[in-house]
């Protein structure tokens, strides 16, 4: 299986003390609307973060820099995964305002390659492209890691069963019983969600099994095991997983109606009315725009392959100049630093407080 050159591309782009009483409470209810707002399928970047360890041998579910999440659901914090790259958690929320600015407007003279003050479409296209490869590179230390954890005897392969052992291990298994048990070719006692979970496992594991097929892994496939996305069969394979979870009349893609369906469990109230018709909005916006790319009411697995290729370049322009269109109030198709600073949420996931008095400090 070949993984996509992504080395050689990314070598050429080269406290709030003082706030009011009021205002604290302000910013708490934003932050409690921001939180009721998302569905529970949709945690944050730091709300992942926070878990992945728990699941290490796991192919995450969520791909930094990937539009859709594994299960097909849109990727909330894409915007700032393509402009934060590795430093995505360096704008939280309890990080001094002043010094969060002057980050931002670092990140801004670097993707101004020109220096004229202005980021141009060609420019934030270079920088997206940057972070995203930022966001490979970390993928594959990761992978060499848990490469490491999974390759006891350190041959350079990984079987089935040894990751199979891991794994059960990991949900509170005895390792040395899952390993008995296969050795003697003894069946497993699990439970059903766990069985699931396997089954599904080795699908994807026989997709990153390069030709001919014999269950081991090497480095390179345990990382397009882990991470589809940087490898163009795996990434494929992904897109025909979710085609097929959201494909309602089995043609094998997808119709409006189908992509917008909400998933199981609807919230009955309010709330739950206004998550569902912003899942809605969103996911309507996105097909017609963006992935439906010939504009004829069906997407198809290459459209949506298309369109969650995170090295795509094509699709890197067409995401800057969203990017640039959100915060371009004087409609100059260019990106200026007090414009940056208003739209400071969209682009970090923070909300830069009291921007008058950050414009006039920073220029």
């Amino acid at each position: 299986m070949l993984t996509w050159p992504w080395v050689a591309m990314a070598s050429r782009w080269g406290p709030l003390v003082g706030l009011a009483p009021h205002c604290l409470w302000l910013l708490g209810a934003v932050l409690l609307m921001d939180a009721s707002a998302r569905p529970a399928n949709h945690t944050s970047t730091r709300e992942r973060a926070a878990h992945r360890e728990e699941n290490e041998i796991l192919p995450p579910d969520h791909l930094n820099g990937v539009k859709l999440e594994v299960d097909g659901h849109l990727n909330r914090d894409f915007h700032q995964e393509v402009f934060l790259g590795r430093d995505l958690g360096g704008f939280d929320e309890d990080t001094e305002p002043r010094r969060s600015r002057r980050k931002l407007m670092v990140i801004f003279s670097k993707v101004d390659v020109n220096s004229d003050r202005k980021i141009s479409a060609k420019e934030m296209q270079r920088w997206i492209m940057e972070k995203t490869a930022e966001h490979f590179q970390e993928a594959m230390e990761e992978s060499k890691m848990h490469f490491r954890a999974v390759d006891p005897d350190g041959d350079g392969h990984v079987s089935w069963d040894e990751y199979k052992v891991r794994f059960l291990a990991s949900k509170g298994h005895s390792e040395k019983e899952v390993a008995d048990a296969i050795r003697l070719n003894e069946e497993l006692k699990v439970d059903e969600e766990t069985q699931e979970v396997l089954e599904n496992l080795k699908d994807r594991w026989y997709q990153a099994d390069s030709p001919p097929a014999d269950l081991l892994l090497t480095e390179p496939e345990f990382l397009s095991f882990l991470h589809p996305e940087h490898s163009r069969g795996m990434l494929r394979f992904m897109v025909k997983e979710i085609v097929r979870d959201l494909d309602q009349d089995g043609d094998k893609q997808l119709s409006l109606p189908e992509f917008i369906s909400l998933p199981v469990g609807t919230v009955e109230n309010q709330q739950g009315q206004d998550i569902d018709d912003n899942w809605v909005r969103d996911r309507k916006k996105e097909f017609e725009e963006l992935i439906d790319s010939d504009h004829d009411g069906i997407v198809t697995a290459e459209e949506l392959e298309s369109y969650m290729d995170p090295m795509n370049e094509y699709n890197a322009l067409n995401e800057a100049k969203q990017m640039i269109a959100v915060a371009d109030e004087n409609q100059n198709q260019h990106l200026e630093p007090e414009e940056m600073l208003k739209y400071s949420e969209f682009f970090t996931g923070s909300k830069l407080v009291d921007y008058a008095r950050s414009v006039h400090e920073e220029f």
